[in-house]
C-alpha cells in the first residue's frame, strides 16, 4: 500500500480511543483552476490527429500553434491528453527503436573449448607501414595456442594460423563438444576463406556485437600485455624477422612464466 509501519503506528496513536488507524494522507482533492475541460482536451487529440500534425511530437506542434496565434495548452498537456488516449508513440516513418543483440555468452570449462583471436599493428622503421600479430588465446588456460606475424591482413593467412594450432592441440571435428572461435567483426574474421577452413576443421564460429569493443576482451587483454611489457622495443621494427624474435619471445614467457591474474 505504499504505507511505511512508522506512519500507521502513528495513525494509531493519534487516533487511540477507538483502536483503530486513520488515514492521515491528504492526497490531491484541491481545485486546480488551469486545469484543461474536457472540451479542451479533445481539441488537443484533434488537433495532434490533423494530416498535418499527424507525423509530427507535441514539441513541433505547440511551438506551430504559437506562430498562429493559437495557444491551447502546454507541450506537457499535448504529451499527457496523447498518453491518455493511447496514442504516445512515434509519430512519422522513423523505424521504431531495436532491442540490442544480445550479448555473447560463451562459457569455458576446460582447455580447448573456447579460443579468441584477434590480429594488432606491429609498427616498422617505415612510416605507414606495419607488421600485423596474429594472436590466438584459448580463453580458459590463457595458453597462445597459435601467433604470426605477417606483413598483410589476409584471411588466408588466418586459416593457416587456425589450421596449425588445431594440428597443434590435436582438435577434431568428431569431437563430442566442438570448439568456439571467437573474434570481432573485421574483414579477415568475416571472411568466406576462414569460414569454409573451419567447417572443414569442424570448428564454430562466434562473433561480437557491431560497433562494441569490449566483446571481445581476451584478445584485447593480451594485446595490451604485449604492448605494455617493460621489454617491448622503444623503437619499431626494422624486419619481420625481428618482429618474430620478440613475439616468440613474449610468447615463452606469457605460456610459461606469466602470473595470469585471472585464473
Amino acid at each position: 500500500m505504499g504505507v511505511g509501519l512508522s506512519t500507521l503506528q502513528r495513525w494509531r496513536r493519534q487516533f487511540a480511543g477507538d483502536g483503530e488507524g486513520v488515514d492521515g494522507r491528504k492526497g490531491s482533492s484541491r481545485h486546480v483552476a488551469h486545469r484543461l475541460s474536457e472540451e479542451e482536451r479533445q481539441r488537443i487529440l484533434l488537433t495532434c490527429n490533423e494530416p498535418r500534425y499527424a507525423s509530427l511530437p507535441p514539441g513541433q506542434i505547440v511551438p506551430d500553434l504559437a506562430d498562429q496565434g493559437i495557444y491551447i495548452g502546454s507541450e506537457r498537456s499535448f504529451y499527457r491528453v496523447l498518453h491518455a488516449h493511447g496514442q504516445l508513440h512515434r509519430r512519422g516513418r522513423a523505424r521504431l527503436p531495436q532491442e540490442p543483440r544480445p550479448v555473447p555468452r560463451l562459457r569455458a570449462t576446460g582447455p580447448n573449448q573456447v579460443w579468441s583471436w584477434d590480429i594488432s599493428y606491429l609498427p616498422t622503421s617505415v612510416k605507414g607501414i606495419w607488421l600485423y600479430l596474429y594472436l590466438v588465446i584459448d580463453v580458459w588456460s590463457r595458453k597462445v595456442v597459435a601467433w604470426d606475424v605477417e606483413e598483410c591482413e589476409d584471411a588466408k593467412l588466418a586459416a593457416e594460423l587456425v589450421s596449425r594450432a588445431c594440428l597443434k592441440e590435436r582438435i577434431s571435428r568428431h569431437r563430442k563438444q566442438p570448439l568456439i572461435l571467437h573474434a570481432d567483426n573485421g574483414n579477415a574474421m568475416r571472411a568466406a576463406t576462414l569460414e569454409v577452413r573451419l567447417e572443414e576443421l569442424g570448428v564454430l564460429r562466434s562473433f561480437s556485437r557491431p560497433r562494441v569493443s569490449n566483446d571481445n576482451p581476451y584478445s584485447e587483454s593480451l594485446f595490451r600485455t604485449v604492448k605494455y611489457r617493460p621489454d617491448y622495443p622503444s623503437r619499431p621494427f626494422s624486419t619481420r624477422e625481428e618482429a618474430c624474435l620478440w613475439v616468440s619471445s613474449f610468447v615463452d614467457w606469457y605460456n610459461h612464466q606469466h602470473r595470469h591474474s585471472g585464473i
